[in-house]
């Protein structure tokens, strides 16, 4: 460990805060990211269905969703999540630290999410669909078993792209102090003056990165392999 601590001096005495942080950081990307997979998913398959054409046409709900995605995506994430602090306290009882993240941090990549969830199901032929509903498919049956499940691939690839996404917004939540690695390179790196911690907080996420594109890529290629067998 004496070479880290020779490249980083400051690894030694702010590692343990260094690992507090990195859990966090995992905590919002595990609780952020389950959420806002399953909504982003639930709002994406909804904007496939209600548009004009879709299974359950509904051009009213359809404008809505997509309005409010379009709204809440164009909004810049520290202002979203200021703007979101209110809300925090109502459903989390605070504003502030790694539980006050999740909101902002939910409703920040949902739409991201579910934009990219419309443009893969929208990939989806539309003969298999129409077929389907020949054999007098339920619309829900539609959407699990052909929307979902020839999709899967492509929901792999994008919860992939989300979630290195969502390891950025979640960096830039420590900014304003939700805690995680954002934080501690604001506090160390920024404010002290420690370069060193910049540095080793840079790597760091970037190794997080990497992992879960390393992961997603295996699991992009698993579903693929799995898709053509059947």
């Amino acid at each position: 460990m004496s070479i880290f601590y020779k490249i980083a001096p400051h690894l030694e005495s702010l590692g343990g805060e260094l690992l507090t942080s990195l859990g966090q950081t995992f905590q919002m990307l595990l609780v952020s990211g389950i959420f806002a997979f399953f909504l982003g998913i639930f709002f994406g398959v909804l904007l496939i269905v209600t548009k004009r054409g879709g299974i359950m046409q509904n051009t009213i709900l359809y404008s809505l969703i997509d309005k409010a995605i379009d709204v809440i995506r164009s909004i810049p994430f520290i202002i979203l999540m200021v703007l979101l602090i209110p809300v925090s306290r109502a459903l989390v009882g605070t504003g502030s630290g790694v539980k006050g993240a999740y909101v902002a941090l939910i409703v920040g990549t949902v739409p991201f999410f579910a934009r990219q969830i419309e443009s893969v199901l929208a990939d989806v032929d539309r003969g298999l669909i129409e077929a389907s509903q020949a054999m007098g498919f339920s619309p829900v049956e539609i959407i699990f078993s052909v929307y979902l499940k020839e999709s899967i691939p492509g929901i792999t690839r994008v919860t992939m792209i989300t979630f290195v996404s969502l390891v950025g917004i979640t960096a830039m939540a420590g900014a304003i102090g939700a805690g995680g690695l954002g934080d501690f390179a604001i506090r160390y790196g920024y404010q002290m003056g420690y370069t060193d911690m910049s540095w080793v907080t840079v790597i760091i996420i970037l190794i997080i990165i990497s992992i879960i594109q390393f992961v997603g890529n295996a699991a992009v290629s698993y579903t693929h392999l799995r898709a053509h067998e059947t």
